[in-house]
């Protein structure tokens, strides 16, 4: 790969990290999609600048990659990270014309999340023993995440000062460092005000000062203790589900949705830019639409 390749690859990282606030791990993700077309044009003897890429060297690194086995998310996922490329070049004079406007990814299947009935919700966070201070912590996490519908590095980058627990909502920084005001519920205000009261202030030592949720040694959790803790109270609970912190943000969603919450406002409470990612979550029960349809429409009647 050429010093310029690698140049422009740098500038690109830095435009999306400052302009549109990727986190560290989809910067990472880009940046391996897009080192994957350099290597496949050398590898093929094609000796291409940027501003000599056309459709058809391209389609020819898009279907080699098919033939390969990469599965068709991941092709997704490359082909979205050539057009974000390229679009950059574009606006930046780089390159006259987009080579990837005629691009297509593969087609998608839209994968349905697992979801938790509410039973075994209370169920998972019932397993969960509070005479432990990381037992009185994990239950205040968890009732936040269900109960606001939280990513799970929206719920441990949580800090006190997004915290309006009087007024029964918080403010959470999702992605691209956009902030949404979601309401919180009664119980787990209840769970959190008993973890800030009794275990975090009782810690010895306080390293993030302002993160509302600490690790033994005062620091911020790392999402893998809390996919670790989610596991193993969903083991003690006895759900056989493959079971995750998302579960309990796919949970929240898909329990408004049947409740009969505006799709729009559930919308607003995830953080989504389109209400078409909502919308998955109308799709989800069939047993329970089934239901709704036996007890409700008039032709089932008497």
């Amino acid at each position: 790969m050429t010093n310029a390749w690698v140049s422009y690859f740098r500038s690109f990282e830095a435009y999306l990290k400052l302009t549109r606030g990727y986190s560290p791990h989809t910067l990472k993700a880009y940046r391996s999609d897009l080192e994957k077309l350099p290597a496949y044009l050398e590898l093929r003897g094609w000796e291409v600048s940027i501003c000599g890429v056309e459709r058809m060297h391209l389609d020819s690194f898009v279907q080699q990659l098919a033939e390969l086995g990469l599965a068709p998310r991941s092709q997704a996922r490359l082909v979205s990270a050539l057009k974000t490329f390229f679009a950059y070049l574009l606006d930046e004079r780089v390159i006259d014309t987009d080579p990837t406007e005629l691009l297509r990814a593969p087609k998608l299947g839209r994968k349905i999340p697992e979801v938790l009935i509410y039973e075994e919700i209370r169920a998972l966070l019932g397993a969960i023993d509070l005479s432990t201070d990381h037992g009185l912590r994990d239950r205040a996490l968890l009732e936040m995440l269900y109960a606001c519908g939280l990513r799970v590095s929206e719920a441990t980058g949580l800090r006190l000062s997004d915290l309006y627990l009087d007024q029964e909502f918080i403010r959470v920084t999702g992605k691209g460092n956009k902030e949404r005001i979601v309401p919180i519920a009664g119980g787990a205000i209840r769970h959190v005000e008993i973890y800030l009261e009794h275990v975090r202030k009782a810690l010895p030592k306080i390293v993030d000062e302002n993160t509302v949720f600490l690790n033994r040694r005062g620091g911020a959790l790392s999402r893998v203790l809390v996919f670790t803790a989610v596991k193993k109270y969903a083991a003690a609970a006895g759900i056989e589900k493959t079971v995750s912190p998302h579960t309990f943000r796919h949970s929240f969603a898909t329990h408004l949705i049947e409740g009969g919450a505006d799709l729009r406002a559930v919308q607003e409470m995830l953080g989504h830019e389109s209400i078409l990612t909502t919308e998955i979550y109308t799709h989800l029960d069939t047993d329970f639409l089934r239901e709704t349809i036996l007890s409700y429409h008039p032709a089932n009647q008497g």
